[in-house]
């Protein structure tokens, strides 16, 4: 069919505003951040209301037509990529407050609403959205549900998963699920919520979210620590977490430092070490400040750590943070390869040198930066591309090491993709982490909410 025919079946139903077929749309809503396929779709539909998007998979339904979800298209697994001729459906229209219930700490919104709207929603109404990540201003709620989005607060907060209390969605059949309703309890059978949750979107189009808020944080307090190796990060952890319940435990190599530096951002202080851990508390008395200074002298004592800096101000906290959160950014022009890989926090030593070691042997010519949020045990290793390479020899060398890198993951029982998700980036790679057992059920439930395989074919797995 003619991209030009599959329109006509739309236009009727949102009109020609809102059925988009020219090719800046295409470069725009169908692709995320990665950088391997080219965007292709077929056609952009921009629906405003639970009842278009229920009528837009029905007409998928009734034509055969691939549907792909676009939300903020911050991804970095591919799941936002159109690259087949699908129909994208971007929610940038969905995106307002519907509900909001201060004495159950509740606000209900569309799926399109910015991550950073939403956090600045609570925050005007004296609470807390806590998941939190570098692309919270552009990433969308719906994108975030549909890769369990994680990043810099999950060792104190959780997951996307633990803040949604209730979800519509739309299934691949077109039904229209109101799924918890809002509860804190509701013992009731299988809580179909949490399949819907990191599913990138291949059971389903969710179309409303409940999300709890938290109380805010208060007296926030950064301290910066250079530290000379990985077995070091995880006794500073440790130590502090006997005392101190941290909300971010964060850790960058040298070489991640150094991208940030030539961006303007401040070196914390003159010594330089091989890693430096960032720790995030609340600082609620004189006390806490005290123990924590004294427990950053014990770790100096025990030579875990070499320099450290904490924070005197909100100014100082934000430059600090910078350190980490500019990490994405100053790397993006090197083309990066990204592994988005976890363990258990105990594994975390062992699994990183023995990575490491597969890393550097095999690439001699390129760049490693190691960061991530060691406290929850998700290390993102990066590969920059040499400026002189091409991309599809790059991208080819990078794949077939993964391999072996993955094989390590599965020795260690850990995650091939710890919060960025599968989608076509991963997906050869889905079994390094999910039995084949597992992988069949997952297919079976997919064909229970999509028979028709409407809903973001290709991505996760293939039918």
């Amino acid at each position: 069919m003619s991209h030009t025919a599959i329109a006509e079946l739309f236009l009727p139903l949102l009109g020609p505003q809102r059925c988009l077929t020219d090719a800046d749309s295409a470069q725009r809503y169908g692709v995320d951040w990665t950088k391997v396929w080219a965007p292709a779709p077929s056609l952009v539909l921009l629906p405003e209301t639970v009842e278009e998007v229920q009528e837009i998979v029905r007409i998928a339904n009734a034509e055969g037509l691939a549907l792909v979800p676009s939300g903020g298209r911050t991804g970095l697994s591919a799941a936002a990529v159109a690259a087949n001729g699908e129909v994208v459906v971007a929610f940038d229209r969905m995106n307002k407050v519907l509900h909001f219930d201060p004495l159950d700490r509740a606000v209900t919104v569309q799926p399109g609403i910015i991550t950073q709207q939403l956090q600045e929603f609570a925050e005007q109404n004296d609470l807390f959205y806590p998941v939190d990540f570098a692309s919270a201003g552009s990433s969308q709620i719906g994108g975030n549900i549909g890769t369990n989005a994680g990043g810099i607060k999950v060792i104190r907060y959780g997951m996307t998963r633990d803040w949604i209390t209730g979800l519509k969605v739309v299934t691949g059949k077109g039904d229209l699920l109101d799924l918890n309703k809002g509860l804190i309890k509701n013992a009731t059978g299988y809580d179909f919520r949490h399949l819907f949750t990191g599913a990138e979107g291949t059971l389903g189009l969710v179309v409303e979210a409940t999300v709890k808020l938290a109380r805010r944080p208060r007296d926030l307090t950064v301290l910066v620590l250079g530290v000379p190796g990985f077995d070091e990060v995880m006794k500073v952890l440790h130590t502090f977490q006997l005392d101190i319940d941290l909300t971010a435990f964060e850790f960058f190599s040298e070489k991640a430092m150094g991208h940030v530096l030539a961006h303007g951002v401040p070196r914390p202080f003159d010594t330089v070490a091989p890693f430096y851990c960032l720790l995030e508390f609340e600082q609620l008395s004189e006390q806490v400040g005290e123990r924590a200074m004294e427990l950053f002298e014990k770790c100096v004592e025990a030579g875990w750590v070499i320099d450290g800096v904490m924070s005197q101000s909100l100014a100082q906290l934000d430059q600090l943070w910078q350190l980490r959160e500019r990490i994405s950014e100053s790397i993006a022009p090197f083309t990066p390869y990204k592994n988005d890989i976890s363990v258990t926090v105990s594994k975390v030593p062992a699994f990183v040198q023995e990575v490491d070691a597969v890393v550097q042997r095999e690439y001699p010519d390129f760049e490693i930066v190691w960061f991530g949020h060691i406290g929850d045990g998700n290390m993102h290793l990066n590969i920059l591309k040499p400026a002189e390479l091409a991309k599809e020899v790059f991208f080819e060398r990078c794949n077939n090491v993964s391999r072996w890198v993955f094989e390590i993951v599965q020795r260690y029982n850990g995650s091939i993709s710890a919060e960025h998700g599968v989608g076509m980036t991963k997906k050869p790679y889905l079994g390094y982490s999910r039995s084949a057992e597992e992988i069949g059920y997952m297919r079976a439930v997919k064909q229970l909410f999509d028979p028709n395989n409407v809903m973001n074919p290709g991505k996760l797995f293939d039918l």
